[in-house]
């Protein structure tokens, strides 16, 4: 009977009350703390930041409460600027939180430097395919007299002669002198010879090298 009587006291129901609305507070401000902490229901979206530099980019981040982290240096492409972003992570347009890592990776300053092979006794097919795995180009073909038709005997670039070896840029244009396969022939035979056939495109330029 005290028990009861207790329970209807003045005392314990301001107690009760006070618990259940302290419970009520302390539920809803926790709520509160959750929403907040982990940005529930807020989304930005990623911008694009190809093409820009690092400083750009990490301006435009920051206005949007992101970060920018940049990952590695690319092998030089020159349809983007020099330390312009070429890829990022999360992709342009996905809708992140606040805070969010965005991983770049940024072109380099400009071509490298490649080691050259030893071009000389190549055949001119062994020699295209080489300058394209290395990254180079094709430039200005060119015959001399020799016994081996189509016989890589020298190289140049820039009008500089170049060896294996030699340190050389990617991209760099490289100009060969190719052996026309008819010495030993005699003046008759000459004349009666085939004109030699230049790749598509190429004229041979006649004393193009003081050789």
């Amino acid at each position: 009977m005290k028990l009861m009587n207790f329970f209807k006291t003045k005392e314990f129901i301001v107690s009760l009350v006070a618990a259940i609305i302290i419970s009520i507070v302390g539920v809803f401000l926790a709520m509160k703390w959750l929403k907040i902490t982990t940005n529930h229901g807020q989304k930005i979206e990623v911008p694009s930041l190809v093409k820009l530099d690092t400083n750009q980019a990490t301006s435009l981040l920051e206005s949007k409460e992101l970060e920018l982290v940049i990952l590695d240096t690319l092998d030089f492409d020159k349809n983007f600027p020099p330390l312009a972003i070429v890829e990022q992570d999360p992709v342009p347009g996905t809708a992140v939180k606040e805070n969010r890592k965005i991983y770049v990776k940024i072109n380099a300053s400009g071509f490298g430097y490649i080691k050259l092979p030893k071009f000389e006794e190549m055949t001119y097919r062994q020699a295209l395919a080489t300058l394209k795995s290395l990254g180079l180009r094709e430039g200005v073909v060119t015959y001399r007299t020799f016994i081996g038709k189509d016989v890589v005997l020298e190289a140049y670039n820039d009008g500089q002669k170049i060896k294996g070896g030699d340190q050389i840029k990617k991209n760099s244009r490289i100009d060969f002198v190719l052996g026309d396969g008819k010495a030993g022939l005699s003046e008759e035979q000459l004349d009666e010879a085939p004109e030699v056939d230049l790749p598509k495109n190429e004229t041979p330029v006649e004393n193009e090298f003081d050789f």
